[in-house]
């Protein structure tokens, strides 16, 4: 492998390192832990993913409410995965994961038994389509996902901010709470 971490093919096999990919994950619906334990289960059964980190799950409030009112409090972590699928790829992945424990998506903001995000990729990818913005929009914005992601990858970078996931954690608890969307 290169200094820089660039991918390039192996000696003789055409082999390539693996994109690693930034997840958030959440739930506050049912059983947490086990919704969120079973969502990694889950990817890493695909067999198209490897879950090479995982944060601790810190619990935080809804602060904003979908179309039903109030919620419960959220567990949020972060998972670092290592996989060879393309970005549309691992969100459509995601998807399926999320739908298999019980995620339906009728309310904006609402209610979530597996809420699984794409944050970043390690080589800073940057895409704006209709179906995929990364880095995730909201990402800097975001306390309840920063903290946890820089547990396990602090000197991470945002490709658009030019700023680390710890800088990026370290100004919104110096500037105030950020709202969970």
């Amino acid at each position: 492998m290169s200094a820089g971490g660039t991918r390039h093919p192996g000696p003789a096999t055409g082999w390539q390192r693996p994109y690693r990919y930034a997840i958030a994950v959440g739930s506050n619906l049912a059983d947490r832990q086990g919704t969120i334990c079973a969502g990694a289960g889950q990817l890493v059964a695909s067999g198209a993913v490897a879950l090479v980190a995982s944060s601790a799950l810190i619990e935080t409030a809804a602060v904003l409410a979908g179309a039903g009112g109030p919620q419960p409090p959220y567990l949020n972590g972060a998972w670092l995965v290592d996989t060879h699928l393309g970005a549309h790829q691992l969100l459509h992945l995601l998807q399926q994961v999320e739908t298999a424990l019980g995620r339906i998506r009728s309310v904006p903001w609402g209610p979530r038994t597996l809420d699984l995000d794409l944050l970043l990729r390690d080589d800073g990818l940057v895409i704006a389509s209709a179906v995929l913005a990364l880095p995730h929009p909201r990402l800097h914005q975001r306390r309840f996902v920063l903290a946890p992601l820089a547990e396990i990858a602090p000197e991470w970078m945002h490709p658009i901010r030019h700023a680390s996931v710890q800088a990026l954690a370290e100004a919104l608890t110096q500037g105030g709470a950020a709202a969970r969307s």
